[in-house]
């Protein structure tokens, strides 16, 4: 989840931090950037600068590694392709979700291991999931990535805390003051479903949001001496045999050779914007709320290295809104929980697809589904549905605009059948970017039956097609965002089930067009629970580590809460920070 990519007071700590450490990085903590006449030569190398470990990425992957470096004792310095700090992680709320975690266990929650790790096998791994198996049905490697996850990730927050570091404090639910319930709270298996998330003491509602975190790693490197050099990229890796010591990297035209003594560290994002890699192996990623430096560089750096590659496929998805999409891939926000009551999410035929409170991630999935008679993805485009009163009742909750003269991306009617002419006018516009599509000529009277069977439902207070409301997560996300406009003319919803509420029988009716977009891809080399890169002979490449969504995500496409990103990147840019002080 994002906070807005404008914000002038998170971008002004995000450039400062960025200016103020490139400028000085070629002298901070004592490590001096060579001139190319006195470089060091290392056999026919010329280095230009040369340190114990190096860092790749500026977000929550890299800062944390670097930390842990840091603290370790280790020379460290962060090598940042973009011109400024922070990466993706700088543009999130910086929720952070955690197992276990220091403020559970002060509140006597004990999230006990061999629950936890049954909760994230199911989900993650749900056509291999068996409970009675010792490795709950996974492979070893699949199974000793999600135990690493449990066993670090709290000791990478009391390292972060303890250090002053990154303050945390546990993340409620705004409006409603408790805990957030996982993303999949309704499973068996997790027996703790409130409470693993963690955010920035700032708070990720807060005008700092994730800028607060990527800001406090970024605060805390610079004044312990880490020299984080901003508009450098790393092209390629230097390997003395079969290990890695050091990297190539291109600063404004300008090759440069940086030594690592001890290893290198990857957190450098995913390839959401690298299309060419999105068109080989997404189903499809419209847009992204990733930063433009995610293009995926690690994938060809890595393989180059000899890395085995894991799942290439995985992604962490959100819907977004088709128009605004293709206006710039590089969106600010994803259509992450859909507002309003009086609303549904139909396909090109008119019918529901899915529960539409569900999360972004698992929601965003039903756009892949085939129809194999059809021969055809049903589900390709959707239609986001809704009434004046949701409109008037929530407005400005994303994709909602505040003012209905306010979004060019929104569509309207006066009736439903008037509104499916103008939608599929819309995708008339769109044709070539849709792979031509348009509205089933069933639309029209599949929607009104749509619509009669959901007021009936929202009446009822039971959805029996996709169980709408039926799970706290539905509910508790629904109040946090779809919060009630002030000045609305209309009542608070008096219906039984508080996500669902009937239509008006009288328009105008409103439309979005959503497609399927990404928050960042989450596929890439494989590493083993020391986030040590596995090479094709299945031993880890020595020196070179990663971490974040630039490697084969441990949760495969699980999103396990609020932060299931972050803690991740967090706990293995903290293992990898670790396990290279031993080289």
């Amino acid at each position: 989840m994002s906070d807005s990519p404008t914000n002038p007071n998170r971008r002004a700590i995000l450039l400062g931090a960025g200016a103020a450490v490139g400028a000085a990085a070629g002298i901070a903590g004592g490590i001096a950037l060579s001139s190319s006449s006195s470089a060091t030569t290392t056999g026919a190398i010329k280095w230009d600068a040369e340190t114990d470990v190096i860092c790749v990425g500026s977000g929550a992957a890299a800062g944390t590694a670097a930390a842990t470096a840091r603290l370790g004792g280790a020379e460290v310095i962060i090598l940042e392709k973009m011109p400024m700090l922070g990466g993706t992680t700088g543009k999130s709320g910086g929720v952070t979700w955690i197992p276990n975690h220091r403020y559970m266990r002060e509140r006597g929650v004990d999230d006990k291991k061999e629950d936890c790790l049954k909760f994230l096998a199911r989900f993650a791994y749900p056509n291999e999931y068996y409970a009675d198996s010792p490795t709950l049905g996974l492979n070893q490697h699949n199974y000793s990535l999600l135990e690493a996850f449990y066993d670090h990730g709290a000791d990478a927050i009391d390292m972060l805390e303890d250090n002053a570091v990154v303050h945390f404090r546990e993340f409620k639910m705004w409006q409603v003051d408790m805990h957030s319930p996982d993303y999949a709270d309704h499973l068996p298996e997790n027996k703790v479903p409130r409470g693993r998330a963690l955010e920035p003491a700032a708070g990720a509602g807060s005008s700092l949001g994730g800028g607060s975190l990527a800001a406090q790693l970024a605060e805390w490197l610079e004044a312990n001496g880490v020299p984080m050099l901003t508009e450098h990229q790393v092209t390629s890796l230097i390997k003395e045999g079969d290990r890695v010591i050091g990297v190539r990297v291109d600063n404004n035209g300008k090759s440069l050779n940086f030594r690592a003594r001890k290893g290198v560290i990857f957190g450098s994002g995913g390839y959401a914007h690298n299309t060419e890699l999105v068109d080989l192996h997404q189903p499809g990623i419209y847009g992204a709320c990733a930063m433009p430096g995610s293009t995926g560089d690690f994938i060809g750096i890595a393989a180059e290295a000899g890395a085995r590659m894991g799942p290439l496929h995985t992604a962490w998805r959100t819907q977004v809104v088709l128009e605004e999409a293709l206006e710039n891939r590089a969106i600010g926000l994803g259509a992450f929980v859909l507002p309003g009551d009086s609303m549904i999410v139909v396909n090109k035929y008119g019918k529901r697809v899915t529960n539409e409170k569900r999360n972004y991630n698992d929601r965003t999935k039903t756009h892949f589904t085939y129809d194999p008679t059809r021969e055809e993805f049903t589900n390709h485009m959707q239609f986001m549905i809704f009434d004046h009163r949701s409109l008037d009742a929530f407005g400005g909750a994303f994709p909602f605009p505040s003012d209905p003269r306010g979004s060019q991306h929104m569509i309207s009617a006066d009736s439903l059948d008037q509104l499916a002419d103008r939608i599929d006018e819309r995708l008339a516009a769109v044709a070539a970017k849709t792979g031509n599509e348009k509205l089933d000529n069933s639309f029209k009277q599949n929607l009104a039956q749509s619509v009669e069977r959901f007021n009936g439902y929202a009446r009822d207070g039971v959805d029996p097609e996709y169980n709408r409301g039926l799970h706290d997560y539905d509910s508790d996300w629904h109040l946090l965002f779809s919060a009630r406009r002030d000045g609305t003319e209309y009542p608070v919803n008096p219906h039984p089930n508080l996500v669902m509420h009937p239509f008006t029988e009288q328009g105008p009716y409103y439309a979005f067009i959503l497609a399927p977009g990404a928050l960042d891809t989450c596929g890439g080399p494989m590493i083993n629970r020391h986030a040590q890169i596995i090479g094709n002979n299945s031993q880890p490449i020595p020196g070179l580590f990663g971490a974040g969504n630039c490697v084969a995500s441990p949760t495969r496409q699980a999103y396990a809460g609020a932060g299931g990103t972050i803690g991740l990147a967090v706990t293995f840019g903290y293992i990898a920070g670790q396990q290279v002080l031993k080289a």
